[in-house]
């Protein structure tokens, strides 16, 4: 979907009402994509001669129908899979960072890939979190991120990079003071001993 990048001044509602809308040239990218590694092992070169005479074709197809994604005030929604689906609902305030990705064969299929790493998620779950096709994906993603800050904003959260770290900063230097100085205590206590040792 070709929207206008939000101004600054645009309220969450306006930010956030936005449905993505996804390329059809997915279809043939999967086709290839998925047929290339099938044909890749000698045991899946059969599967990909079935695969590009149509199975392919019919799978991508339906693929395709059943992608989804919707950005609303507090939340982004997303669905795709046919035999497997994969549907995931990220509040907003979760979300770090959305990563735009776009390697050669992508950008042969004029396509990108968003990623979406969020609060907690280990690794393995970051690589579930992604949608591939979507038309405008850089614009997608700033709106994405400017309805995650508005909505922080109106809930009166702060961005951590704009927390003042000297109350963070002076309670971990007491700590750490008091520590040097339980080891500097320690140590006296050992001289002592070695002197009257000696």
């Amino acid at each position: 979907m070709n929207n206008p990048a939000p101004t600054k001044s645009a309220s969450v509602a306006d930010l956030a009402a936005t449905r993505a809308e996804f390329n059809p040239l997915i279809r043939p990218y999967l086709v290839v994509q998925i047929g290339s590694v099938l044909a890749i092992t000698l045991v899946g070169i059969p599967l990909a001669i079935i695969w590009f005479l149509g199975v392919g074709q019919w799978w991508a197809r339906h693929y395709f129908d059943k992608l989804d994604c919707h950005l609303d005030t507090k939340k982004l929604r997303y669905r795709k899979g046919i035999l497997v689906t994969v549907e995931k609902t990220i509040p907003l305030e979760n979300i770090q960072d959305v990563t735009f990705i776009e390697g050669p064969i992508l950008r042969h299929f004029h396509l990108s890939t968003l990623k979406f790493e969020t609060a907690g998620s280990g690794a393995g779950q970051a690589n579930d979190m992604h949608l591939t096709g979507i038309i405008d994906a850089h614009n997608f993603r700033n709106r994405i991120l400017e309805a995650r800050d508005a909505l922080k904003h109106q809930q009166g959260h702060v961005p951590v990079a704009s927390v003042t770290p000297s109350h963070y900063e002076n309670a971990f230097m007491a700590a750490q003071l008091a520590a040097l100085h339980g080891i500097e205590r320690r140590l006296d206590e050992a001289l002592v001993l070695l002197r009257e040792r000696k």
